[in-house]
């Protein structure tokens, strides 16, 4: 096939899936997901990754850029991917709706529909920050962001959403007493107003491990951990939780109805535990990073809701897919992986697609595949080779 009849496909095919109707591919299937974090030297290339995410039965993954290997290694690959727009880039989108039209028509168009791109997180844990500019900048970038997914008629393919931390809410104690910072509610209140509109998620990073670091003297493990333990009772709701988890996700329900969202699904962007750190960070262990992760991933599978939105199903990205050695910041940045560097498992959370030895020998086996593979080509006829590639590039 022609190079330019191959660019130009992905396009023609996409307007005749809007012309003709045909349903996209929903946000996120299922309701596990992983974070595909970058920021190392020394974790294996995109294409196997793709290879890693099939064994594991992930099919939602998020990255926090656009990057071009990627995307074109989750070309065909069936997985769903989020992709993300730095903060660096939100001053500029803010007051430029045509480069958010070039950064779509550079990182997204030419990818669709082959490689589902689902979602573009748009900054993030911009609110609650110190840079006020950027807080400023952010509801301009996201609205810009979404015009142009509206000019170009993805919005029905693509959602738009922006990652917020809990330093976002003024308490989350009790789960019903939480409410937004007065401070960013100027800046909060026009984002949710598009949110409704668009019918995008409250995407919330929240992490337990975080919080039993900051106060490990009065909040039980086991509460963090989802082990067995005496629970928390909201006197206000009549709500019981078991889990630190589930009450956080319900804090954030309880802000978004006082602010007046009480409709709006609150979907986990990032959440994990981390398997190392320093001496300072209690908490933070392999055995620990192991129960947390094994449990999120069972709690996860029950498809189930929180106590206080019991019938909308919970659906979380886990962070994160490698140990990232090249992350600043204390040390547990850089140890919550559930892989190691190498594609193997760094601790056993039940995924049956894999072993500590399994992910290290199917890379090999890949390897040997490639091989064999040009062996052959190069005793088949020239007709035949392009016969077998053209079969390759349609898989």
């Amino acid at each position: 096939m022609h190079t330019s009849f191959c660019r130009l496909r992905p396009l023609f095919l996409l307007l005749s899936f809007s012309s003709y109707g045909i349903i996209p591919a929903a946000p996120f299937t299922g309701t596990y997901g992983i974070n595909y974090g970058r920021i190392a030297d020394n974790i294996p290339p995109p294409q196997t990754v793709v290879s890693l995410l099939k064994a594991t039965k992930i099919k939602n993954a998020r990255i926090y850029d656009a990057d071009h290997s990627v995307l074109e290694a989750f070309r065909g690959s069936g997985l769903e991917l989020m992709v993300g727009i730095g903060n660096e880039y939100l001053k500029e989108m803010s007051l430029n709706e045509e480069r958010a039209v070039h950064w779509i028509r550079e990182n997204v168009q030419p990818y669709l529909p082959y490689t589902h791109i689902t979602g573009i997180a748009v900054g993030n844990e911009v609110l609650g920050g110190s840079d006020q500019e950027l807080q400023e900048a952010l509801f301009g970038a996201l609205k810009n962001v979404y015009n142009a997914l509206n000019r170009l008629q993805l919005t029905d393919y693509i959602e738009i959403l922006t990652p917020h931390s809990q330093a976002v809410f003024a308490n989350s104690y009790p789960p019903s007493s939480c409410t937004f910072n007065e401070n960013i509610l100027e800046y909060m209140k026009p984002i949710l107003d598009l949110f409704l509109k668009t019918g995008s998620p409250f995407f919330l990073n929240t992490y337990p491990f975080l919080s039993y670091k900051s106060d490990p003297e009065h909040i039980d493990i086991n509460y963090a951990l989802f082990l067995p333990n005496p629970g928390v009772y909201d006197a206000n709701t009549s709500l019981y939780y078991d889990n630190m988890f589930d009450a956080q996700i319900d804090a954030a329900y309880a802000a978004l109805e006082a602010a007046g969202y009480g409709k709006m699904e609150v979907r986990v962007s990032e959440t994990g535990w981390a398997s190392n750190g320093d001496e300072d960070e209690t908490g933070a262990s392999e055995q620990n990073a192991k129960t947390y992760n094994f449990n999120l991933r069972k709690r996860l599978a029950k498809k189930k809701g929180t106590p206080r939105k019991p019938k909308l199903v919970l659906k979380a990205y886990v962070f994160a897919l490698f140990n990232e050695d090249l992350k600043p910041g204390p040390g547990s940045e850089r140890h919550y992986g559930l892989l190691k560097a190498d594609g193997s498992i760094s601790y056993n959370i039940g995924f049956t697609g894999l072993t500590p030895s399994h992910s290290s020998s199917s890379i090999l086996y890949f390897k040997d595949i490639l091989i064999g593979s040009m062996v052959i080509a190069y005793t088949m006829t020239s007709t035949a080779c392009i016969t077998a590639l053209v079969l390759v590039l349609m898989l």
